[in-house]
């Protein structure tokens, strides 16, 4: 009934409410037509035509769309959210009223090139090869580690994410590359998913390489992997998500203060990308309804 009422040409519903002014209040007939008071008032002093009053209102939508993005979402993920809310508009013109009002998708890094290195990791093999798409949760976590800038200098960040979902199951803030960093990400990713055998990759760095590493693995049923030397793309999704969580949130800024920035990144990681954030790998969902689907078919 609401998507009825919503597809009936707006001009109609202005030109009804101006002929029964005298006999309603027009603040009434416009809550009951579903129009908005200003937009009729509008409409009697410049009359625009139905198409165009059409995109009056889905650009309000589309701008609620966009600021709950924090300026993240394109045309493709604000056109999903629309469809999800009953709306039948077309991706094109979705792309075609941002445009219009200069409204664009943050990208403000540009991905970084790497020479691409072909030495095989003498710590650990490279089991995972590059299977970043797994059948099942638990399947392949990955992790790595990236910086942030402050003031009061660099905030080191670590991440496990489930290659199943792309989800964020564990991360870990220190002013420092201690060991810690990485063994506290891990036990927060093994505290809420119980692994029972699942495969561990990360790049080469020395924390990865460590006893107290590896001695965890084995203590918690989780099998390590490592990238080849110098070669980005064997751990290219966790790559990936430090790109968005640094074009999408942190946008180049500098921190007064490491809490800052670690609110910040958890504010991210917890609130928006693994709630909200439609994911292109999962079919223009987020992580959470990705695994919520995928519970309910199972």
């Amino acid at each position: 009934m609401g998507n009825q009422r919503r597809s009936q040409p707006v001009r109609l519903k202005y030109t009804f409410i101006n002929a029964h002014r005298r006999e309603f209040e027009t603040a009434v007939m416009c809550r009951l037509l579903g129009v908005s008071r200003s937009g009729f008032y509008q409409w009697l002093r410049n009359p625009l035509s139905d198409r165009a009053l059409e995109d009056q209102r889905l650009l309000g939508l589309i701008r609620a769309a966009y600021m709950a993005s924090h300026g993240v979402y394109g045309a493709p993920r604000i056109f999903l959210d629309l469809r999800e809310a009953g709306e039948t508009c077309s991706k094109h013109r979705v792309a075609r009223i941002m445009r219009a009002n200069h409204l664009k998708a943050w990208h403000g890094y540009r991905t970084p090139r790497y020479v691409r290195g072909q030495t095989i990791s003498l710590l650990t093999p490279n089991t995972l090869q590059r299977g970043f798409t797994v059948p099942r949760p638990n399947t392949a976590w990955v992790t790595d580690i990236t910086y942030v800038r402050t003031w009061e200098g660099w905030l080191y960040l670590a991440v496990v994410m489930d290659l199943y979902s792309r989800r964020i199951i564990g991360w870990s803030t220190k002013p420092t590359l201690a060991q810690d960093l990485v063994l506290d990400a891990l036990l927060m990713a093994v505290r809420r998913r119980k692994p029972t055998h699942t495969l561990i990759h990360s790049d080469q760095g020395s924390q990865f390489g460590s006893d107290a590493w590896r001695r965890f693995c084995r203590a918690h049923h989780l099998e390590p992997s490592m990238s080849r030397r110098g070669n980005c793309w064997d751990n290219a999704v966790a790559e990936s998500f430090f790109s968005s969580l640094k074009k999408e949130r942190i946008k180049k800024r500098i921190y007064t203060t490491r809490e800052m920035a670690k609110t910040e990144i958890s504010d991210y990681i917890d609130r928006f990308y693994n709630r909200t954030r439609r994911h292109s790998h999962l079919s223009g969902v987020s992580p959470e309804a990705f695994e919520a689907m995928s519970n309910r078919a199972y």
